[in-house]
């Protein structure tokens, strides 16, 4: 089964390079298990472009502005047998990011 392990930043500053290191060696295991499908990273709040195509005509907004301190920051989308697997990932995930982890299986 699938899940996403969104990244959630509350800092509002990009990874130091102590993170991106130990989030390199996570990813590495990641692959070497068979666990890895896909990971990103994302810019900030404030990079974002906002598409509404409900009505009658595409309306496109910066955006959004974010009430909240906390974001995606990025996310892994992992393979795995199942919840229990995932959440050891998302914990060690959390730990080398140094942010916290939510996971959500695909349907």
């Amino acid at each position: 089964m699938q899940y996403l392990m969104s990244v959630i930043d509350d800092t509002g500053n990009l990874a130091t390079p102590e993170e991106d290191a130990s989030i390199n060696v996570f990813n590495d295991r990641l692959q070497a298990e068979g666990h890895w499908v896909f990971a990103g990273g994302l810019g900030s709040p404030d990079a974002a472009t906002v598409i509404d195509n409900r009505g009658g005509e595409a309306i496109v907004t910066d955006g959004p502005f974010v009430e909240t301190k906390e974001y995606l920051a990025g996310f892994w989308i992992i393979e795995a047998p199942d919840l229990d697997v995932a959440l050891t990932l998302a914990a060690e995930g959390s730990k080398a990011c140094n942010r916290k982890i939510e996971v959500r299986p695909f349907l």
